[in-house]
């Protein structure tokens, strides 16, 4: 059971927790932390939707929040790292605690003015946390979103909102609505007393009518005989038709109909209305993501080799390597992302004590055995399997001994410390077998040295760490990396396998070198023979650099060389800045560690992230057969001779709530958005290519671009799919928002692709996939077999097509532009239906009633057909809106 859930459960709703709530709202003033200055004293309190925490005063006014949902743990007492940077009787314990929230594990540090207020705060936050994992925690955030719109719209806070604060709001949603329009629907939704005004439930009620989606209701109709609901026969056929699910219960119907229809009535009948068509597939059932891909899919049994392993570079660092901060939050930060192999660099420290910082720089000093605690206290918060602590061990003997007893007293039964022997063991254990254990990643004692010898040497040519400059000044290293730019390659080239480097030892303490077991650090001498015939339980190291060059000459021998022994890539030490690399031509060569600077938000790391949430974001990912036993060059035109070829038919079909971009010049007063969507495959080299659709004018809010991209695959198993969102601008395009998803956690059907960190905003997609060699072209490129994708597309040269549509799309940016595919319906014995989509009398009336019977047709109709099918399309546009007008004033009545 879930620790919040576990806790909602405990506690008792009464008058307690009611006096919690009511404390909380009220308000206390408490002192918040900041470093080693002096404490600002603020006001804080719960806001009136129990939604958030907020202070006064704050230069960041309506910004100053912590939303409920992004705090990950309440902690009483004085544990953050910014409380030990005071004297232990400064502040009482009892009176103090810390909120760790957001993605990146900030903590706000707080000291109440006495025991009993930190108690009704952290007892009440606990509750609140539990809350929002509830079933209904879809509804719930719906209702928050709702309720904060409407809090931040209220601008002279009455508690209502005026026409005037009405038309701010919709131009912050980029709705482009005529201003009669707006009135006519605010006027509707102004049911109360109190004219000239709504609350928060006419609020709602307004909402709901401009946000009816005319995508899904036509879903609906086409599956229910154009009634304005869907009876359990309907939603069965549409689940199983377009969703492709099998063998649905009716009782699995029932349970659809009774937790998201929100009507009584419907509720009564067992049938589905707009409103919960439209809240089951904005739930994760609609997600394009594969809602099994949550949790732990793939076979977790095989050796510890045959996985990809998510991996953290410079873990310990906020920013860049020369000015950022050196923070043990941040390495619970990457273990709550699903890193499971974090690195540690250690230097020699002050009192006997080793600390960790980046070697080059004059950045900020955190002791090793606050680490190691950090680390033991969150490594198995999120995934039960293996971490491997990657140390770069550059203390003398005696600070080394005092990093290995920290090791065993705080890491104590997680460490793996069974005896090895060699000629009986070479496989690696699988992460299965490895649950909840440690793994030590370093340098080990040569096998012939004395077993009584407390220490011994160890070459660099017998290790495989990252190339650290030891021995150089600081100072003369921080101007090296300010220099560094001007030759990266040649520079890195030399510092590996070169007869002019000069050869280094070091002096290891043996009950350091005790603790590697699994993976020892080696380094790699030849990629073609190393490794053959010996066990596999090491780790080799290199550079960005030197891994290219491999690459590119030898990519066969690379994926040979992975299949015996683990391998980690990290960033150039030329990346001052901790950018990332791309990662995916690593994954396609099979390596199985390669390190990210989690510290660094950006495209690199969204495609790492995507890639290991398709196994419960565990931080392992089976890697293909191929790239475990047979022999395989991702740089060839035909990597995988015989194999079936995937082509995946994507429908852009509409958006919903779309924001400005974030670095929008004039922020929310600026022009409503013109967005479009860029849709781009990420995988083998033979496979990445990126489509876009055309631009819809003005509208942020529900623009419909009903286009449709096809892409053909080679390689799916290791494919990306990146769905971006960009606002064109006449100088350029800004960027609004991505999801990056993993080829193989797609889910076919109707879905919607939300916007990562952006809680109500999504594209609304058609995914078909298809096997390649069912597919066979006629006339006009023709697909006459497999399944079609549905279509709501009308063409560019159709009448109804609006004029400036055609113009927009005249200057959307071209440079990687590829035409998108266009659907139409056969001319002969057709239903339309509104905006477009048009059903053959014998599909309509078949017992699947499918919409994927449709057929691909080049835009080249006669015009004739396309006039009348436009003034069809345009008188039921108009029934569109009558029955809305009907639904709405049903639902005022």
């Amino acid at each position: 059971m879930d620790s919040r859930q576990s806790f909602r459960i405990s506690l008792n709703d009464g008058p307690g927790l009611e006096r919690c709530m009511c404390t909380m709202q009220t308000g206390t003033q408490m002192t918040k932390m900041k470093g080693k200055k002096k404490g600002l004293v603020r006001f804080f309190y719960l806001d009136e939707h129990k939604s958030c925490i907020r202070w006064r005063p704050s230069r960041k006014h309506d910004k100053a929040k912590i939303t409920i949902d992004s705090i990950h743990e309440v902690c009483e007492g004085k544990k953050s790292e910014i409380f030990r940077r005071y004297a232990d009787n400064r502040f009482d314990p009892n009176y103090c605690f810390s909120i760790y929230y957001g993605e990146r594990v900030k903590s706000l540090d707080l000291v109440s003015t006495n025991a009993e207020e930190a108690r009704t705060w952290i007892t009440g936050l606990k509750y609140l946390m539990a809350g929002i994992s509830d079933e209904d925690s879809l509804a719930r955030r719906h209702l928050t979103w709702l309720q904060q719109t409407f809090s931040e719209a209220d601008k002279n806070g009455d508690g209502t909102l005026s026409i005037g604060e009405v038309h701010q709001l919709l131009h912050k949603l980029n709705v482009n609505l005529p201003k009669q329009k707006v009135r006519q629907m605010f006027h509707e939704a102004d049911t109360d007393e109190n004219q000239g005004s709504l609350a928060f439930e006419e609020f709602c009620l307004f909402y709901k009518m401009i946000s009816t989606r005319r995508d899904l209701y036509l879903i609906m109709i086409s599956y229910s005989n154009q009634k304005e609901v869907m009876d359990l026969h309907d939603l069965a056929r549409f689940l199983e038709n377009e969703q492709k699910m099998r063998g649905l219960a009716k009782e699995y119907l029932i349970d659809i109909v009774a937790k998201f229809e929100p009507c009584p009535e419907n509720q009564q009948r067992t049938v589905l209305g707009i409103d919960g068509l439209t809240n089951y597939m904005r739930s994760p059932a609609g997600d394009i993501f594969n809602p099994e891909h949550n949790q732990v899919n793939q076979d977790m049994t095989q050796p510890l080799s045959n996985y990809f392993i998510a991996t953290s570079h410079n873990t310990y660092l906020t920013g860049d390597q020369l000015l950022s901060q050196s923070r043990v939050e941040m390495y619970a930060y990457v273990l709550q992302a699903g890193c499971r192999c974090v690195e540690v660099d250690c230097w020699d420290g002050p009192d006997g004590e080793p600390i960790i910082h980046h070697g080059y720089t004059l950045t900020s000093k955190i002791l090793f055995k606050d680490v190691i605690e950090t680390i033991n206290k969150y490594a198995f918060t999120k995934s039960l399997y293996p971490v491997i602590l990657s140390i770069e061990n550059h203390c003398t003997v005696p600070q080394q001994k005092k990093m290995a007893e920290y090791l065993r007293e705080v890491l104590q039964d997680k460490l793996v410390l069974s005896s090895i022997n060699v000629h009986e063991c070479k496989k690696l254990p699988s992460p299965d077998i490895l649950k909840g254990k440690v793994l030590i990643k370093g340098k080990k004692l040569p096998a012939n040295l004395d077993p009584d010898a407390e220490e011994g040497d160890v070459s660099d040519e017998d290790t495989g760490d990252e190339e650290e400059e030891e021995g150089e000044d600081d100072n003369d290293i921080c101007l090296i990396h300010l220099i560094l730019l001007v030759s990266t390659v040649t520079l890195e080239l030399l510092s590996i396998n070169s007869p002019f480097r000069k050869r280094k030892t070091m002096r290891l303490s043996r009950a350091l070198s005790d603790l590697v077991k699994y993976t020892k650090s080696v380094r790699v001498h030849d990629i073609e023979t190393q490794g053959k015939g010996s066990s596999n339980w090491q780790v080799s190291s290199l550079n960005e650099t030197v891994m290219n060059q491999i690459l590119q000459l030898k990519p066969g021998e690379l994926v040979r060389f992975n299949q015996r022994q683990l391998i980690r890539v990290y960033p150039s030490n030329y990346r001052v800045d901790s950018s990332n690399f791309n990662p995916q031509p690593y994954w396609n060569t099979g390596c199985h560690m390669v390190a990210m600077n989690y510290q660094t938000e950006g495209r690199m790391l969204e495609l790492n992230q995507a890639k290991f949430a398709s196994n419960g974001n565990c931080g392992y990912i089976l890697r293909p057969k191929c790239m475990c036993k047979a022999a395989f060059n991702p740089m060839l035109e035909d990597p995988l001779p015989g194999h079936r070829k995937t082509q995946l038919v994507l429908k852009i079909i509409s958006g919903q709530q779309l924001p400005k971009p974030k670095d929008s010049m004039f922020g929310d007063r600026g022009e409503i958005i013109d967005p479009f969507v860029e849709v781009e495959i990420i995988g083998l080299h033979l496979d990445c290519s990126k489509q876009q659709t055309r631009v819809v004018d003005d509208n942020g809010f529900n623009p419909m671009w009903e286009e449709t991209l096809v892409f053909n695959i080679q390689m799916p198993q290791v494919a990306l799919v990146r769905f971006q969102v960009w606002d064109h601008d006449p100088i350029g395009q800004d960027f609004i928002g991505q999801r990056t998803v993993a080829f193989r956690s797609l889910m076919p059907g109707y879905r919607h692709v939300y916007l990562e960190g952006m809680a109500e905003s999504s594209i609304f997609v058609h995914v078909a996939i298809n096997d390649i060699h069912s597919l066979v072209l006629g006339p006009c490129h023709r697909i006459c077999s497999g399944p079609k994708p549905n279509s709501l597309q009308l063409s560019l040269h159709h009448p109804d097509y609006p004029p400036k549509y055609k113009q927009r799309r005249a200057r959307t940016p071209m440079m990687n532009r590829q035409p998108a595919i266009h659907w139409q319906t056969q001319q002969a014995q057709k239903r339309p239906i509104p905006n477009g989509l048009c059903l053959s009398d014998s599909t309509s009336s078949s017992s699947d009633g499918s919409t994927d019977s449709l057929e691909f047709v080049p835009s080249c109709v006669p015009a004739g057909a396309e006039q009348r099918e436009g003034t069809l399309q345009r008188e039921m546009k108009a029934l569109f809106d009558q029955r809305m007008r009907e639904i709405h004033f049903s639902t005022v009545q």
